[in-house]
């Protein structure tokens, strides 16, 4: 298989900072964007997760983690905006994204080198590019596959960029818990930990008789994905 070139951008608590950027009260400040006691916590800035509020977390919960949290209305017309804007500028350096939401989005980088330089350049100047004209910041993981892509954008938030290959793979990820791994979830995870499978490299080097209990039929693309191996392509939407 080509060698691919995976960029993945997840902008940095994106609704809640945009209400950053627009209210200068707000900066520094614990921040949720959401509605009433009643619902849930759509955004929350990294202030507010100090505190540990995340997003779909009740707002009463959340109110009472931070009796100073502030409360500000969903915009989403104006995120949607910002969204449009941001993913211009993906495509101003490949064809082949793939958005997962508003503010996350795989890019195929691999036909654009020749054109932008190296993957981690065309990965500073699309961060670069959103902080210019939004004046907000993204983190970029970059990578042979998404899978491992998406894991990397998470490790050095917010603005961050690190950059994973066959070379680092496996430093990289064999420390990380095993449920950064998408798709493993409480259940999952609780089943892991009572084998004792706590982190990645567990994960890639366990015994069939103990994962196939809990993968059934899916065991060896779980060993796969710990070995960092994903084929998936980049799926322009």
């Amino acid at each position: 298989m080509q060698d691919r070139k995976i960029l993945h951008v997840d902008m940095d608590a994106f609704y809640a900072s945009v209400e950053q950027r627009d209210n200068p009260e707000l900066r520094g400040k614990p921040v949720v964007v959401g509605g009433n006691n009643r619902g849930v916590v759509a955004a929350a800035s990294y202030e507010a997760r100090v505190f540990g509020i995340r997003s779909a977390m009740p707002m009463r919960d959340a109110l009472r983690r931070c009796p100073d949290l502030n409360r500000v209305p969903p915009r989403m017309s104006l995120y949607q905006d910002v969204s449009k804007h941001i993913f211009t500028i993906f495509r101003e350096f490949t064809p082949v994204v793939e958005g997962l939401s508003l503010d996350e989005a795989f890019l195929d980088v691999t036909n654009s080198l020749q054109l932008f330089g190296d993957e981690i350049s065309i990965a500073k100047e699309v961060k670069r590019r959103i902080l210019d004209t939004t004046s907000l910041t993204a983190s970029v993981g970059v990578a042979p596959n998404k899978l491992v892509a998406k894991i990397a954008s998470d490790l050095d938030k917010p603005n961050g960029l690190v950059v994973v290959t066959d070379a680092n793979m496996r430093e990289t990820l064999d420390p990380l818990p095993v449920q950064v791994i998408p798709g493993i979830g409480k259940e999952t995870l609780a089943r892991l930990q009572r084998v004792s499978i706590n982190t990645i490299a567990d994960l890639r080097q366990a015994q069939d008789r103990d994962i196939n209990p809990i993968f059934g039929r899916f065991a060896a693309r779980a060993r796969d994905r710990a070995a960092g191996i994903d084929v998936r392509p980049v799926v322009p939407s």
